[in-house]
């Protein structure tokens, strides 16, 4: 049934970021100038949570947008309505609805879907990861000097002694390809299904990750802080890679810092 909920949830935020995508709609700011947030996020937003209450009324929900409905239940709904709000806003079909559920703390289900690319990522603990409906495995790449790495950057560094251009400048003087895509959800999926073969960023919210981290464990890959502890998605670090560069990537990372 919350698989059923889920899937269900993602689709109804889809219409709507398909209903939008190079359409008409009002822009705001948030933290920053580029920290954009959309009439379709909004949208897309209330669509996935009336999807959620009609079927579960009382279940925890933690949005980007509408912030922390709590409840008592042990079940929680992590949303980002529109991951890659950037992209979306500028036509980049680089853009997503991403869902994590997590139950007791452990997070269970999550569902990535990029309707412009028509590409739906999900994953079940225990039960493996798959892309429409086809099992998916992360890259078996065996060393870091032959990876196609990605990485994202935060809109703002304020208060921060990280210092995520550095550890940028490293991996590109080793000769390393880093692409930037704008989406932490796509970022893990495309590491989840082996186009890319490590993912790092500085700061992250539960949202941008909660569906995508369990999406790449169930892949086979492994996905971690920057110290090598096991992730969570309520701390800013994210380092998520095929297993077999991850120690060199996490050497790499804490080098700079």
């Amino acid at each position: 049934m919350l698989k059923t909920t889920l899937l269900k949830a993602t689709e109804a935020g889809a219409k709507v970021l398909q209903e939008y995508f190079n359409g008409t709609f009002t822009i705001s700011h948030k933290s920053t100038v580029n920290d954009l947030v959309t009439e379709a996020d909004k949208k897309a937003e209330a669509a996935i949570i009336d999807v959620i209450r009609g079927d579960y009324p009382d279940h925890f929900i933690l949005s980007e947008e509408a912030g922390s409905l709590e409840t008592a239940s042990t079940i929680k709904w992590i949303i980002d309505p529109i991951d890659g709000t950037v992209n979306f806003a500028h036509g980049i079909p680089l853009c997503c609805v991403s869902i994590g559920v997590e139950q007791d703390g452990e997070m269970i289900l999550g569902a990535v879907y990029n309707p412009i690319m028509n590409e739906l990522f999900f994953a079940q603990k225990g039960f493996g990861a798959t892309l429409n409906d086809k099992k998916i495995s992360v890259s078996s790449k065996p060393h870091l000097a032959n990876a196609c790495l990605v990485t994202g950057f935060a809109y703002k560094y304020e208060n921060s002694n990280t210092n995520p251009l550095a550890t940028l400048q490293s991996f590109v003087q080793q000769g390393l390809p880093v692409r930037r895509l704008g989406s932490a959800a796509i970022d893990l999926c495309w590491v989840a299904c082996g186009r890319f073969d490590g993912f790092w960023e500085h700061h992250l919210n539960p949202w941008d990750s909660a569906a995508g981290y369990l999406i790449v464990q169930e892949a086979g890959g492994k996905v971690t802080d920057f110290k090598g502890n096991a992730y969570s998605p309520y701390q800013p670090h994210i380092l998520a890679t095929n297993g077999h560069i991850h120690q060199g990537m996490l050497e790499a990372i804490n080098n700079i810092q």
